[in-house]
């Protein structure tokens, strides 16, 4: 990607989360159009499509998809079936274990649907927010996947074979820490407000889940308060690091 390609289309996979809101304001810094898509593909509940909502509206998204997919009883997963317990953070796993939060192939699943209407609308440009430094071990969170997703759209695209213009995965916050992408948010004046990590859902996050650890270690590191979870008057000391490139091209 060119940095500062003002004519040029990007698409944000929007969750809600933390990470994704970052991701659309890094978009927003390269883009003129900028759209958005979130998909409902079974989660437990709806509390980060609501945020996903409001951020775009924050942004003034004028192109905001909410897809719904109902994929939740075909992906065994502790967030697409109540009926399996929450982990707590950590619990009981072993080193290099996989946790019960990772849903099958989710981020394939979702930079396809993501490729086929970057591809339909001529964006150049397909933004996520995923992290293989403060996260939780999903395999589809690795610079390697990225970089094979993205050999993958070039071969399967027609825009692709026909006309050589590459769809390129962006993943700005790769190689950031959380607290890193705390201070890169706060100086892009992302809403922290207005986003939803918590695996549960409920009114307040519940402090125990992977999703919370990681996102209260992370302002707490960046030395900012997490308007969730504290007094929002409370004003935070903020500092901005670097942006990070994707990955390492091959």
């Amino acid at each position: 990607m060119t940095a500062g390609d003002e004519q040029g289309i990007a698409v944000v996979l929007l969750s809600g989360g933390m990470d994704s809101a970052t991701a659309l304001a890094v978009a927003r810094q390269h883009f003129r159009r900028v759209d958005c898509l979130t998909v409902a593909y079974g989660q437990r509940h709806w509390k980060e499509i609501g945020s996903a909502r409001r951020l775009a509206a924050h942004f003034h998204i004028s192109h905001h998809e909410v897809l719904e997919l109902p994929l939740g009883p075909l992906l065994r997963s502790a967030l697409t079936d109540r009926r399996r317990p929450l982990p707590r953070a950590h619990a009981g796993r072993a080193p290099g274990r996989i946790p019960s939060t990772y849903v099958p192939a989710r981020n394939t699943i979702l930079l396809s649907i993501a490729l086929g209407y970057a591809e339909s609308v001529g964006a150049r440009a397909i933004y996520i927010g995923a992290n293989a430094i403060d996260y939780s071990g999903y395999p589809d969170c690795r610079p390697e996947y990225f970089r094979a997703f993205e050999h993958l759209a070039r071969l399967a695209t027609r825009a692709g074979v026909e006309r050589g213009r590459e769809v390129t995965i962006e993943a700005p916050l790769l190689r950031l820490s959380k607290a890193d992408i705390v201070r890169l948010g706060g100086r892009l004046h992302v809403p922290w407000e207005l986003t939803w990590s918590c695996y549960v859902g409920g009114h307040r996050p519940c402090g125990r889940c992977d999703s919370c650890v990681l996102r209260a270690r992370g302002f707490e590191e960046a030395g900012v308060v997490d308007p969730l979870t504290a007094p929002v008057h409370i004003r935070s000391r903020r500092s901005s690091p670097k942006e990070s490139r994707v990955f390492p091209r091959a």
